[in-house]
């Protein structure tokens, strides 16, 4: 191994399989550009090859396609030649999110070239040790984390009561299994009169057969000007449908908002059994719970919500024990 952390000629180096772009490419992208930077700012050296010098692999996957910069065959070709380089797999997908056939089989697969495995919840983790992966392997759960630059609640007003409560919730995607169905049902329950004193602002696409007829609607935001909107609300709302690691209810929440949930939302039932209320048919219940329990829901989120420094700061510690041999 090259001499590292006493030497300060010597930088730490890691390589992601990922490389950053600008703009709205989904989760890793999101992670990537959060913890490239914030390692380069903790020493580290960070690349996108896999070339002589790497101390670290950390690697994510780009769905079924491809994608990577490199890919985990080529990892372990690599550790034949340099037994000591160390390689992170995160896992943040599986076949029952998409309705795909192949995601486990190709995480499993990847899997192979890991030393150390991190899950992006424990629901994801249990889902995958239920299908292929041994929990006796290294592996810990790291929560996903959204920029604190970009999504903070300052600015951010809180619920009061009289006042209406604003309910958002944000995609990118106009798949159903998003949680269209809940909300086009909440639309409904407002629009008829069935649940009073409640707005309901939708951000982004939704299936071309909707027609909204009490929401508020908004176009696809990114960003300051998606946490801008976020912090007009007061509680974020997510029924998306086996999540392992959803960015949109983190989003919300690093906002000031805290979270409405329905029971399949997979890795978001985490989260929202610590920073919010379970919705089930009778959306009613639910809102009269938010409203009695909103002051204390809100000083837990403002505290404890995930956030991308915690998140970064995580898996700085991660990569400085597998290079250090912990």
């Amino acid at each position: 191994m090259r001499k590292l952390f006493g030497d300060s000629s010597v930088k730490p180096c890691v390589a992601f399989n990922l490389r950053w772009r600008r703009g709205p490419f989904g989760g890793g992208n999101q992670w990537l550009g959060q913890l490239d930077p914030y390692l380069r700012r903790c020493g580290y050296e960070t690349v996108s090859e896999l070339r002589k010098g790497v101390d670290c692999v950390v690697g994510t996957h780009a769905g079924l396609n491809g994608g990577l910069t490199f890919s985990y065959a080529d990892v372990l070709r690599a550790k034949e030649a340099r037994p000591e380089l160390q390689c992170i797999q995160r896992i943040n997908d599986n076949d029952v999110r998409k309705g795909t056939n192949g995601m486990n089989a190709h995480l499993a697969e990847c899997n192979r070239a890991a030393d150390h495995t991190v899950f992006v919840s424990e629901w994801l983790r249990d889902y995958h040790a239920e299908r292929w992966f041994d929990r006796t392997r290294p592996h810990c759960v790291i929560h996903n984390g959204a920029d604190p630059a970009v999504f903070h609640p300052l600015g951010a007003h809180g619920w009061k009561a009289g006042e209406p409560l604003r309910v958002v919730t944000h995609h990118w995607s106009d798949n159903v299994a998003k949680g269209f169905p809940v909300y086009e049902a909440m639309d409904g329950a407002i629009a008829d009169g069935r649940l009073r004193g409640v707005e309901l602002w939708i951000v982004g696409r939704w299936p071309e057969g909707i027609r909204w007829r009490a929401a508020k609607t908004f176009g696809a935001r990114a960003g300051h000007e998606l946490a801008a909107v976020l912090r007009e609300c007061h509680v974020a709302v997510s029924a998306s449908r086996y999540e392992p690691g959803a960015m949109h209810p983190v989003e919300a929440m690093q906002c000031g908002l805290p979270l409405l949930y329905t029971a399949d939302t997979g890795g978001t039932v985490e989260l929202g059994q610590r920073f919010g209320v379970l919705m089930g048919e009778d959306f009613s219940a639910a809102i009269d719970e938010v409203r009695e329990r909103y002051g204390a829901l809100r000083r837990l989120v403002l505290s404890e919500a995930p956030s991308g420094d915690f998140m970064c700061a995580a898996y700085r510690r991660l990569v400085q024990s597998v290079i250090g041999g912990g």
